[in-house]
């Protein structure tokens, strides 16, 4: 029973558990009196004494808190280890406080036991406040003592041995333990499952901040091809067609001036053009070279387990924004699939510049598989990578070509064609 957790049930079972103790040694006192029992003022006086020693100790339960049935404080899993290990190191300053507490009560109630058989019946809310402040492992067996106690008192007293005798104090000890340990299992299991919800509503958040990424990169892509395929392109060729007009004029022609400024005019909207598409590029290609960006990729994946090499090959070219694109994002597919999928110990993206291609070739060392099996899209697992990398590819003019066999790793290679001229390939 978690002290910390002030719910209305634990408030009310705090309150009959103080109704009930005080209430039952208000009985020893008033039955010693009215039977004019032996010792009746130790009796009362030993009441009123246990009485004011327990009102004492709310603030001493208050400090003391609750370990949990593994001492712990009701923290599970890695918090539970280490709270284990420190409470094995030392001893909470309340804990110390409440033990105290706890055996001066018990022995008061000892004393009172030896004067009056009635004192029996405050074993109950004893077994409780036991179970309560002490770990499982002190406080079932300070329960068994207090239960042997109770019904040596009665044979004592008595001079008899009953049946009521045992199971009375037996059968109280088994309601009290089962019923905190109850209580302890059920506390334990909703701080499991409100920690899953928590950690749940965090990961939601996560995957929708991540489509919402993905969304707004991939729909910056699909921008920037757009302007660089169809503006970008069109200012260009006419830039080109209006610098042949020009050279064609005669220099004193009237058009030869509106034929400058025409072309002047694409010439700066080509500019910004250009500008906008860098400006919607991937971040990975923002800060550096297509080169640069896929050493920054193959350091992010590398782990414990992988080990990713990057190469160049070739003299390196400037090339348009939506072969850098379609190459990064190739090879972001790639090493996805042979993280997920390959299980492979190392792989090793290769960019090669030749006169009129570029190529990227990923190979891993991984388990492989059979490319001329049913697609991936096919198989229901929901996977669309090579469809979609095959796709970007072909797209650009390019190819795409994939070697793998089970237990022989996988070796994927794209090829874009780079034989534009050179201002449509600076476009």
């Amino acid at each position: 029973m978690d002290s910390r957790s002030h719910t209305p049930v634990t408030a009310a079972l705090r309150l009959c558990l103080h109704a009930l103790l005080t209430g039952l040694l208000a009985l020893v006192a008033v039955r010693a009196v009215g039977e004019g029992a032996p010792h009746t003022g130790a009796v009362v006086a030993l009441t009123l004494v246990t009485a004011g020693v327990y009102g004492a100790g709310t603030p001493v339960r208050a400090l003391a808190g609750t370990p949990g049935p593994a001492g712990t404080g009701g923290r599970t899993g890695a918090g539970a280890r280490v709270a284990s290990v420190r409470q094995r190191a030392s001893v909470r300053p309340g804990t110390k406080a409440a033990a105290v507490w706890l055996a001066a009560l018990c022995a008061l109630w000892l004393a009172l036991l030896v004067l009056s058989l009635d004192a029996l019946w405050v074993a109950f809310p004893l077994y409780f406040l036991q179970l309560h402040l002490l770990p499982t492992r002190w406080g079932v067996p300070a329960v068994v003592v207090t239960a042997a106690a109770a019904i040596t008192s009665f044979v004592v007293h008595r001079q008899e041995i009953a049946p009521g005798a045992f199971i009375g104090p037996l059968l109280g000890a088994a309601v009290a333990i089962a019923t905190v340990l109850g209580y302890d299992a059920l506390f334990r299991e909703s701080e499991r499952r409100r920690e899953l919800i928590v950690e749940l509503v965090a990961t939601r958040a996560e995957l929708a901040e991540a489509e919402r990424t993905a969304g707004t990169l991939a729909e910056r892509e699909r921008l920037a091809r757009e302007i660089h395929d169809t503006l970008a392109q069109g200012l260009s060729s006419i830039q080109l067609l209006l610098r042949a007009a020009e050279r064609t004029l005669p220099g004193d022609a009237p058009a030869a001036a509106h034929v400058r400024a025409a072309r002047e005019a694409a010439q700066a909207n080509l500019a910004e053009a250009r500008s906008f598409v860098r400006a919607l590029t991937p971040p990975d290609l923002e800060h550096g070279s297509l080169a640069a960006a896929l050493e920054r990729l193959c350091a992010r994946t590398t782990g414990p387990d992988l080990t990713v090499r990057f190469a160049v090959s070739g003299t390196p070219v400037e090339l348009p924004t939506p072969y850098e694109v379609a190459l990064l994002r190739t090879a972001q597919s790639a090493l996805a699939n042979t993280v997920r999928h390959a299980r492979a110990g190392r792989a090793e993206i290769t960019l090669s510049f030749m006169d009129t291609s570029v190529a990227l070739d990923v190979v891993d060392d991984g388990r492989g598989f059979d490319p001329s099996g049913a697609p991936v899209a096919e198989r229901g697992d929901g996977g669309f990578g090579l469809p979609a990398m095959r796709s970007r590819a072909a797209t650009l003019g390019g190819t795409l070509s994939v070697e793998s066999a089970p237990g022989q790793g996988t070796a994927l290679a794209v090829t874009l064609p780079v034989a534009a001229p050179a201002e449509e390939r600076a476009a």
